[in-house]
Order: C-alpha cells, then structure tokens, then sequence
C-alpha cells in the first residue's frame, strides 16, 4: 500500500492541471472506488470546474475545484494517478479521468480498493480537518508520541509505528526502516522504552519521513517492481526486499517475521534489544 512519500509523488502528478478547467469527465461507474460516492455525483459536480490546488496527509489527498468543490482520494493498495496527453485513451483499470484542454488527469486502479469522497462548501470538508497531525508538523511531539506509546505499551513497537491516528503515512516498510535506524527490535513492548529510546525513537521517525519525501516525493518514482527511486544502498529499503538480504552496516543476514499482523524485517545483530 503506498505510504506518506508515494502518496505526495502521486498528488503532484495532477498538478499538471492545476488552473485549468474540467471538460469532460470518464468514469467506469460500476468500479468499487465509487462505492462511498457514487460515479454520477463526481461527473455532473466536476464538470467545468477548475482545479485550484491540492494537498496530501497522511495516505490521503484532497483536491480543491472552483465553486466550493473538493474531491478526496485514497490510493488503495495499487492506486496511482497520472498525467496522461489530450488524446490519451483509457485502459482498463482507468476508472476516472478528468479531460482538460491541454491533458487528461487519470486515476488507475487495477485492485479497486482505492476510494473517491466528495464534498461541497467553502472550506474542506470535516473527514479531512480531523487528521491526525503530520509527523513532520510541530503537534508530532516527542511528548506527544511518547503519551500515545504508554497508551499501546503492552503492543509491539512495529505494530504500534502503523497506527494511523499517531503515525500517519508510516507503513511497513517505513517501520521497518525507523526501527532499524534506532536499533530497536520490532518486537519490543511500545511501554518498555527508556527516555532515551522514545527520543531516538521519535528523531528516526521523523528523519524517514522527510528523507523519503525528499528521495520519493521530491525526485520522482516508484516501489519496486514499477521504478527505482533515489534512495542510497545504505537505507535498509532496498535489502528488506532481496531474499537472503544482509543489513548494510554489519552484513549479517537479515531476519523476517510476521509481526502485528505484517512481514518485518531487521537486523539481529542492530536490533538485539
């Protein structure tokens, strides 16, 4: 599922249309990313809209249109969406676009757990005000985080780090990256953590989110197996993935489990504690 750098690449993909009025809109109206909005309800609100400006928080966007009009988007586990030409023809897992004089705004969504929300009024609707704050935000707080992992502490530091309502946009393998960068096992109970660990804790948490803005976000690209993406040899992301992956600061043979429900991966030998 795409997480808080993937998600923000995504959103500027559609600036390619900001300014620009709305001429017609596509839809496959039986997809299930219609099912919280039905496909009608975007087709007549949204035609000759502009769109005006757009944001990202946490895994979800939200785009601003002339005249009060906001459309909300959540990717899913396989969405994504493009700036295609004017002339650009649908595929199969196209199920909204938005043609505009000079291109087409595509949303592509081949496994459709993917969700469009709709909202008219003068300011963004309610489902995006109440967010949790952003981790890069000064609400993320080393008190603030430290609170919310007294109230999980009997649960695993990995299972904890993917709770949306404190650590929005962190998924798996961003958990696994901040773990591993604070040499923290991820099994370790969230309450059992010194001072000193939640302060660790809380810098990772923060130093993974804003590099992986700047190496995914900022530069462009993709999870493999789509594009690679700028990010060093060092990172632990690239040998999370490989079979028989070794940790690249000591070479040791990287372990793997399910923890909380999910694959993680770290370094025995970093992360003994």
């Amino acid at each position: 599922m795409p997480e808080l750098a993937e998600v923000e690449y995504f959103r500027q993909q559609w600036n390619a249309g900001i300014g620009r009025k709305v001429s017609a809109i596509e839809v496959h109206a039986n997809a299930r990313i219609f099912r919280e909005c039905p496909a009608e309800i975007l087709v007549n609100g949204l035609a000759g809209a502009t769109l005006r400006g757009s944001d990202a928080q946490a895994k979800q966007m939200l785009f601003e249109f002339s005249g009060g009009r906001w459309l909300g988007l959540h990717l899913g586990m396989t969405g994504r969406l493009l700036s295609e030409p004017k002339q650009y023809a649908a595929g199969p897992w196209d199920h909204f676009m938005l043609r505009q004089a000079s291109g087409t705004l595509v949303f592509r969504d081949p496994r459709q757990f993917g969700l469009l929300k709709w909202h008219v009024g003068k300011t963004p609707p309610d489902w995006w005000v109440s967010l949790p704050p952003a981790i890069l935000s000064e609400a993320f707080t080393v008190e603030a985080m430290a609170a919310f992992l007294k109230r999980r502490g009997k649960s695993p530091l990995k299972a904890v780090l993917l709770m949306q309502e404190r650590f929005p946009g962190v998924g798996n393998w961003m958990a696994d990256e901040i773990l591993w960068r604070a040499n923290l096992h991820p099994q370790t109970k969230a309450g059992a953590l010194t001072n000193a660990e939640q302060i660790t804790l809380h810098c990772k948490v923060c130093e993974v989110c804003a590099d992986a803005l700047r190496a995914i976000a900022g530069q462009g690209g993709a999870l493999p197996p789509d594009l690679n993406v700028n990010i060093p040899e060092s990172w632990l992301f690239w040998h999370r993935w490989r079979d028989g992956g070794h940790c690249p600061r000591d070479g040791q043979a990287l372990q793997r489990e399910s923890i909380g429900g999910r694959t993680s991966c770290w370094c025995p030998q970093c992360q003994n504690g």
